[in-house]
């Protein structure tokens, strides 16, 4: 492990074999980001044909559902890890019993959002705005979106989970289908083309079904009945876990579901309190955030790649790689997070040309792209660090902790302070909303040199 004086560069890792197999997932990985995010630009700038209210509404609609992908990705971090390491043990009978795990738990939690979603789609509305209109716009869009859970949840869990058994491409084959399906149903049904009804709003969400339905074929037609890797078949999806594994999942997996469910209630805070601060900043920072998911889809790929990457190896008993792994993936962080903050300086501006706006949400947005280009230096080596490195070492206890006390204790309270009690511009309300970034940024890096969040789970 590095000494407390030790200059960490010292542990970056040179082996070519290392990073063409880090390429190997950071490549699909981020191209499936890219379509992803490209889609919802599409949706962003179809809807943004009709004014500010609908694209406030898809938006704020969005949000809760936001909050349930959070559930998924939890449940994929913490399985991940488990089926990461059990991979690099070649254990492939507790590979195939923890993606049973993953299923069942993103069904259960799918009919549940499903539930909530069809029979209180106001009062889910409600949670983040007063205006009526918009209000009305987002209830017809969530009572489609009601019927997306199911599939879109099973489906997203297990393509991601194939990720942790070097098979990254199914992820990015899903979604283009669901690319151009998205698109093709989206011009249909938001425009009223080829003798459909003109939806707006809820052809948008109609389109995302259609979309969602595809991935869920794709993904299962191969997980079930293609794929020799890991052998997994129907009547695994519904067989009894043993205890041992769930027990090992709550140690391991449980710390990332909180985690992450506390990230997205975060989120889901977040757009509660710029709801309340009125549709064009609503607006503003959709655009924004379209912006800077696009430019973040390479770390998306590298925190993905860190936490396979670092999970095969402590699974093969190999610590001294793996800490020199996480060195190697924070500076690769910290390169990536200046460039991405440039890019969104630069391009961001020039996206606003996509949307008819008002002048004044054009002034806000301007405003909220650069603070955005800031925060995003830390959000991408946070991300790469509590999604990646540390949660790929089995360190999910610390990082559960970490999001509790700066999500919760810093930023929330000092974002609401300052959009709702003192009127922030909505800038500085943005900044003081994603300050946890800044500060866990710092206190992961402190932990990968300490070297204690190298844990293996699979013995």
């Amino acid at each position: 492990m590095a000494k407390p004086r030790e200059n960490i560069t010292q542990h970056l890792i040179r082996d070519r074999e290392f990073y063409l197999r880090v390429i190997a997932i950071v490549l699909p990985v981020a191209a499936q980001q890219a379509i992803n995010m490209g889609v919802n630009m599409m949706d962003t700038i179809m809807l943004g044909q009709f004014g500010e209210i609908q694209l406030s509404a898809s938006s704020l609609a969005n949000s809760f559902y936001q909050l349930f992908s959070i559930f998924c990705m939890g449940i994929i971090g913490g399985c991940s890890v488990l089926v990461a390491q059990f991979f690099g043990a070649k254990d492939m009978k507790q590979c195939r019993r923890t993606f049973t795990l993953a299923f069942q738990l993103s069904l259960g939690f799918a009919v549940v959002f499903a539930l909530i979603t069809w029979f209180f789609p106001e009062w889910i509305m409600r949670l983040f705005t007063q205006e009526d209109a918009v209000v009305t716009a987002g209830v017809r869009y969530l009572k489609i979106t009601a019927f997306i859970y199911v599939i879109h949840g099973t489906s997203l869990v297990m393509a991601s989970l194939m990720r942790s058994v070097r098979q990254p491409k199914l992820g990015l084959a899903v979604s283009i289908v669901s690319f151009f399906v998205n698109i093709f149903a989206n011009w249909v049904f938001i425009f009223g083309k080829l003798g459909a009804p003109r939806m707006e709003i809820a052809g948008a969400a109609l389109g995302t079904l259609i979309a969602r339905f595809s991935e869920f074929l794709v993904t299962f037609i191969y997980i079930l009945f293609m794929d020799k890797k890991l052998g997994l078949r129907i009547r695994d999806l519904f067989r009894r876990v043993p205890g041992a594994l769930f027990a090992k999942y709550l140690k391991i997996g449980l710390p990332v579901l909180v985690s992450d469910s506390l990230l997205g209630f975060g989120n889901t805070t977040v757009s509660m309190i710029l709801g309340r601060m009125g549709s064009n900043i609503v607006s503003a920072n959709a655009i924004c955030q379209v912006v800077d998911r696009l430019v973040t889809v390479v770390v998306s790929g590298v925190a993905n790649a860190a936490s396979i990457t670092t999970g095969n190896i402590i699974g093969e008993g190999d610590e001294k790689k793996a800490y020199d792994a996480g060195v190697t993936f924070y500076l690769l962080a910290v390169t990536f997070g200046i460039v991405n903050g440039l890019i969104v300086m630069i391009i961001g501006p020039l996206s606003m040309r996509l949307y008819a706006l008002t002048p004044e949400t054009i002034v806000i947005t301007h405003q909220m792209m650069y603070a955005y280009a800031f925060i995003t230096i830390f959000l991408n080596i946070q991300s790469v660090m509590t999604k990646g490195v540390l949660r790929g070492g089995g360190d999910t206890r610390f990082l559960m902790i970490a999001d509790i006390l700066f999500l919760w204790v810093v930023s929330i309270p000092l974002g609401y302070f300052a959009g709702i009690v003192l009127l922030a511009p909505a800038w500085v309300t943005i900044i003081c909303l994603k300050s946890e970034s800044i500060i866990k940024s710092f206190w992961c890096i402190s932990r990968l040199k300490s070297g204690k969040w190298i844990k293996n789970v699979t013995k």
